[in-house]
């Protein structure tokens, strides 16, 4: 089903036509979807009876369109949409769905960016369909160059968990930049200094900035203020959309 409110701050709404996933980079280590579905297998919620394997669900396929008041929505928070063992056609049928619901927003975000270069000539990209990939420290900002060449109109960055400096961040063709720290009883610390690196690239290029989280053990605690102030800026495209 889609969630008619999101607990994620960048977001409004979340579907999740596909759920588990697998581990393919350092910000994996302590995966908040992971955490959550064997809460949910062990609550005993069907979608989730397998864990965190590989599932999808065609019969929320078309739950977009069931709704009719415009939202923004992030596409498989419990997943990666271009995981391997995703196919082909159930991702082109997924963007059918989606252009075909024009009124909403979709996010789409992965780790797994070779694949989604793979499929863009594949994929007839609507402008209500925005891509980002995940960058958690320089060893992946090879994910933004795939990112960049792709014909998604609206492309960002999800720089969450950010593990390391990313200084001199190249943002050229890129819209949005979401920065956060990880989340958990096992979370890595992030310095502010890092942060900052990544929020000055973002001001000097022009870059819409957005800092969703401290993290930490008890991240409502720490917060999300950055220099006394929160960041909540958004894409442009979210306003010629409305």
């Amino acid at each position: 089903m889609v969630n008619s409110k999101s607990k994620i701050e960048w977001t409004e709404s979340t579907w999740n036509p596909i759920t588990g996933c697998t581990k393919v980079s350092p910000g994996c280590q302590n995966c908040y979807a992971e955490r959550m579905a064997k809460r949910l297998q062990a609550m005993g919620k069907p979608t989730y009876h397998e864990g965190f394997q590989i599932a999808v669900h065609e019969e929320t396929f078309e739950f977009p369109l069931l709704i009719k008041k415009p939202r923004t929505i992030f596409v498989n928070s419990m997943s990666d949409l271009f995981h391997e063992s995703v196919t082909d056609d159930v991702i082109l049928r997924l963007f059918k769905v989606m252009t075909r619901a024009s009124w909403h927003t979709f996010q789409i975000l992965t780790k797994r960016a070779e694949r989604l270069s793979q499929m863009n000539t594949q994929i007839d990209w609507p402008d209500n369909v925005w891509a980002g990939v995940s960058v958690e420290n320089t060893d992946y900002l090879f994910r933004i160059d795939l990112l960049r060449a792709t014909n998604a109109k609206t492309k960002f960055l999800s720089i969450e968990p950010l593990l390391g400096p990313i200084p001199h961040l190249d943002l050229s063709n890129i819209d949005w930049v979401i920065v956060g720290g990880e989340s958990g009883p096992k979370s890595r610390k992030m310095e502010e200094g890092w942060v900052l690196q990544v929020r000055d690239s973002c001001i000097e290029q022009n870059v819409p900035f957005f800092f969703k989280q401290w993290g930490g053990t008890n991240k409502k605690k720490n917060g999300r203020l950055l220099e006394g102030r929160t960041w909540d800026e958004m894409p442009i495209a979210l306003f010629s959309q409305e």
